[in-house]
Formats: structure tokens, C-alpha cells, sequence
């Protein structure tokens, strides 16, 4: 099994024996995966019959497509919709947050920080606005008694959201720190599956919300058996346009070419040298409470609004056949894993991609290898399709997210959850974010291609193994450096005769050696954790 191959270091290898029954596996490591099972399984072996996706292609196209999808099993009652403020919403993984600080982050188009009370022991989410002069407190400190302090006035507040102190209010005058305007609007916030999530209301009448709903849940990334390695990005495209391209794995060999493996089709079927190829995938239940789809290697679940994630099947469900009671070898645990993507509305034009792939095989890779070695491939693998869909989100805002169906052509059943995505949206989601009027619904203008793609700002401040690896590696260049010039100028200033030819020259060696390393290092922090382009014409 191919562990690394979205890694830009030498790949790492893990030799497994599969039981005869199971199949052959995708790479688990990189974002979107090969849904094709291995050869000698048929993706269309179903013996049960199931409702498959729907079509919305629009009724003015006079040439019907080759077995299109078909309409999906709906179950609803009449005048559902969904609200987008009823829900809980990640903010960040707990690993990349720092508790001796508070984070701003904007979820939905709210402006929240997130700080740890030591007090309470526990993650708060605050609107991230001090009630004296609205100046962010998201820059403000903890300050010596776990109190989260505004620093442009001092003002300090509880876990609670209740003003402690207003530094300029005198001590024996009323307590106007006691008012209720001067206290700070708290959301209900939990950890779940090592991420915080809060429920974008203040309103008291939510307080104990978690004992009625709580975060959607999956299981493997608290399981100890399981990796549970997670990252965070930043994204200058919108939710809709991130969530159906991770839904949507034809795009792979084509988009990520030369950055992920799937599987090739036999010379005597291959279109083309990328190796694309037909794909059976099925939804079979949506509702307003998202959808289940099978992919054939898989099966996946739309949670909405954030999570969508895919799992491996039973060995006799992927393979179509009963597993034996009894049998050798069925004892054994079953090799499985997880992807899991979570899709965070931030504003128009932007989300926020949280990711991890619990596995329950290799897990000693991710023990020796840092997280951030893992993130430099996947960065790229984000990097390879970001300039397309931010074009595409703009194209598709120029005809309406109302016209998808019209403007985009999708006739085969590789877009079937896709398609199933925006059923979803329009029939129940309103067609789209629900912004309650924050923004006029124009999207952000498009800089420079270099801004656009930059890791360092989308990723790198907001990942702690990341930021500490690009702190190590600038404090190693800048040793080699120190270390170069020195060494030449000892073998300069050294008298003749001080030292030996050969030493001298070691010295000049060594020196224009480290140099070279520095600058060899310098390409690539640059090109791991600020810009890496990539163009398609040539891969």
C-alpha cells in the first residue's frame, strides 16, 4: 500500500497482505481518492436494487445522454427547509490552536474568537467584538487570571461573557462593569472529534442546545486503533464550489495529474493518457438532512452543511459476495479508513477546508513522520485545482447559482453527487448560503495568481506543526549562511602559514557548500510554504 504519495519527500512504503476478498485500497493520504475497486470486482455487481441519482439536465438539450442518472429516493414532508443558523459549525482543530491565545476566525460570516478558559478548563466562542468600542478581542490576551483582556482599553471578561473589569471606571463609583451592555455575546460552543464547533446563536435560549443537537460524529477519529492527523486551510472559493469538488472524484486524473495515483485502465479501454474512465456512482437516499451515495469502492454521506466523508465497505458488501462464518483469516480486523472533509462557509467567495483520514493500518507512519511533511503534498494537491474553481465560482455566479442546472451539462453518473449536492441546496438550502444580508453578493475581485495561492497566510500561521517546521527551517538557513561567511572569513583573515593549503581550501569548500544548502533551502521554504505554482500545459 502507497502511503506518501501526496508527499513531495521520497515516498514511504507499507508492504500489506490482503486477504484474498478485499480489495485494492486508493491512497488514503491525499485529499480526493481512486474510486475504482481493483479489476476483478464490477463497480455495477448489485444484486439489490437501488434508486440512483437524478439528472438535472435542463429540459432545452434535444439529445439525451447515455444512461443518465436517474432521480434519487427523496423522503421529505411538504415545506421543509433548512436552517442554516440551527446548526453547529467547526471552527478549528484543537492541535492548531494555541491556548495561551485567543484566534480570530469568521464561520458563516461571523467574526468569533476562540480562547481557552483555564478556569473552566474549556474552549470558549465569543463574538469577537469588545462591547466598549467594538475593537477585536480576538487581539487582545489571557491575562494573569484567565480573563480574556481587550488590549485596546483593558476591559476584561469571564468564560461567561460578563465584563470583571473596566480599568476606567472609578472604584468606588456604581459597578457599571455589572451592566448588561457591557458584557460580550457568548455562542454555545463543544469540542467534538478534536475540533471546537459553536452554534451560531447567543440567543440564552440556546445555552444547553447541546443537550437537544450535537455535532455531527464520526466515530473512527476517537477511536485509538485509528490515525487521526488532522489539517486546515483557508480557500478562496466558495463553500458550494469546495464541497461538490471534493464530491466528485473524475476530476482526479485530470486536475491532479502527476500528484495522485489511480488506478489505469487496461491499454486496450484507455481514452487517453491521463486514464480517465466511467463511473458508477449512486445516491440513494437524499433528504433534507443531506444524502448517502455509494462509490462503488465506498460508501459516502453528505452531513450538512459541513461534513461530507467517505468509508470503505464491508470485505462481502464491496465484493458482492457473503462472508463464510467461519472461514480463516475472517477473524482478522478488517483494514478500513476514513475521509473526512469538513467544508466551513466563511463568506462569499471563501471557506475553510478542515481534513483528516483515520486509517487503522500504518498508524506507525504518522508517530514517526511530522505533520507537516504530510501537509506540503496535500497543499499541492489543493493547489493544483484552486485556480480553476475560482474562475469556475465566478462563471457560475455570472449565469446564478439558480442556473447551475442549465449552464453546466452533466450527463454521466461520475456527477452524480454532485448533482445531488445542488438538488440538496436548491430544494431545501434556499439555493445557497444564507447570509442574512451581511454582504451584497458580489464575490471578492481575484489577485495576483501568486496572492491567491499563497500557503503561508491560508495555511502555515494557522497550522502549529507547519508554522513550527517554517521557523525551523528559516532559523537552519540562516545558520548555513552565518556559518559560510564566517568560514571564509577565517580562511581570508588567516596569516600564511597559520594554516595548512588544505585546511584553507576545506574551509572555502565547506563554505560555498553551506551557502548553496542555504539557498537550496530558501527554494524550498518558498516553495512548501508560500508559493508553489502549478502549470497544467506541462504536467
Amino acid at each position: 500500500m502507497e502511503a506518501l504519495r501526496a508527499s513531495s519527500f521520497p515516498s514511504l512504503h507499507i508492504n500489506t497482505t490482503l486477504h484474498k476478498t478485499q480489495f485494492r485500497r486508493p491512497v488514503f493520504l491525499n485529499f480526493n481518492f481512486n474510486p475504482i475497486p481493483s479489476s476483478s470486482f464490477s463497480l455495477v455487481h448489485k444484486k439489490q436494487s437501488k434508486f440512483k441519482a437524478f439528472t438535472t439536465i435542463s429540459s432545452t438539450v434535444s439529445t439525451e445522454p447515455t444512461n443518465p442518472p436517474e432521480p434519487a429516493l427523496e423522503t421529505h414532508s411538504q415545506g421543509e427547509k433548512f436552517d442554516w443558523y440551527s446548526q453547529w459549525y467547526p471552527v478549528m482543530p484543537v492541535c492548531d490552536l494555541d491556548k495561551r491565545r485567543p484566534h480570530a476566525k469568521k464561520v458563516i460570516g461571523l467574526d468569533v474568537v476562540v480562547w481557552w478558559d483555564r478556569n473552566e478548563e474549556v474552549w470558549k466562542v465569543f463574538d469577537d467584538s469588545c462591547p466598549h468600542r467594538l475593537a477585536p478581542l480576538s487581539e487582545g490576551r489571557i491575562d494573569q487570571w484567565g480573563r480574556l483582556q481587550c488590549v485596546y482599553h483593558g476591559w476584561c471578561f469571564n468564560g461567561s461573557g460578563d465584563c470583571k473589569l473596566i480599568p476606567q471606571a472609578p472604584r468606588e463609583g456604581p459597578p457599571v462593569h455589572t451592566v448588561k451592555k457591557a458584557c460580550v455575546a457568548v455562542y454555545p460552543s463543544t469540542v467534538q472529534n478534536n475540533i471546537v464547533w459553536f452554534w451560531p446563536n447567543s440567543d440564552p435560549q440556546y445555552k444547553d442546545i447541546l443537550m437537544e443537537k450535537k455535532p455531527p460524529y464520526i466515530p473512527e477519529i476517537d477511536d485509538p486503533s485509528f490515525t487521526n492527523s488532522m489539517g486546515n486551510r483557508d480557500i478562496p472559493y466558495g463553500y458550494e464550489v469546495l464541497i461538490e469538488n471534493l464530491m466528485d472524484p473524475a476530476h482526479v486524473p485530470y486536475a491532479h495529474h502527476g500528484i495522485m495515483q489511480t488506478q489505469r485502465p487496461k491499454d486496450s479501454v484507455k481514452a487517453d493518457r491521463e486514464g480517465g474512465r466511467p463511473l458508477e456512482l449512486m445516491i440513494e437516499k437524499l433528504d433534507i438532512n443531506g444524502f448517502k451515495a455509494d462509490q462503488g469502492w465506498s460508501n459516502s454521506k453528505f452531513l450538512p452543511p459541513c461534513v461530507f466523508y467517505a468509508y470503505t465497505k464491508p470485505v462481502n458488501q464491496a465484493n458482492g459476495s457473503e462472508s463464510s462464518v467461519g472461514t480463516k483469516k475472517e477473524t482478522s480486523v478488517q483494514r478500513s479508513f476514513v475521509l473526512v472533509f469538513i467544508c466551513i462557509p466563511v463568506s462569499p467567495g471563501n471557506s475553510r477546508l478542515i481534513w483528516t483520514f483515520p486509517r487503522n493500518f500504518g498508524v506507525w507512519i504518522d508517530k514517526v513522520v511530522p505533520r507537516w511533511m504530510f501537509h506540503v503534498g496535500q497543499n499541492l494537491i489543493l493547489d493544483s485545482d484552486l485556480y480553476l474553481l475560482h474562475i469556475e465560482e465566478r462563471k457560475i455566479m455570472d449565469v446564478g447559482n439558480a442556473n447551475w442546472h442549465k449552464a453546466c451539462f452533466v450527463p454521466t453518473k461520475s456527477d452524480a453527487l454532485v448533482i445531488g449536492f445542488r438538488k440538496w441546496l436548491n430544494k431545501y438550502a434556499g439555493g445557497q448560503v444564507d447570509w442574512r444580508g451581511k454582504y451584497s453578493g458580489a464575490l471578492p475581485p481575484t489577485p495576483p495568481k501568486e496572492q491567491l495561492m499563497d500557503r503561508y497566510w491560508s495555511h502555515v500561521v494557522n497550522c502549529r506543526s507547519c508554522n513550527i517546521a517554517y521557523k525551523g527551517l528559516n532559523a537552519l538557513e540562516v545558520i548555513l549562511q552565518v556559518v559560510s561567511i564566517v568560514s571564509i572569513g577565517i580562511a581570508a583573515a588567516a596569516k600564511q602559514g597559520a594554516i595548512s593549503a588544505v585546511a584553507r581550501t576545506t574551509m572555502v569548500l565547506l563554505a560555498v557548500l553551506f551557502y548553496a544548502t542555504s539557498r537550496l533551502l530558501a527554494h524550498f521554504i518558498y516553495k512548501n510554504f508560500h508559493y508553489h505554482g502549478y502549470d497544467h500545459a506541462f504536467r
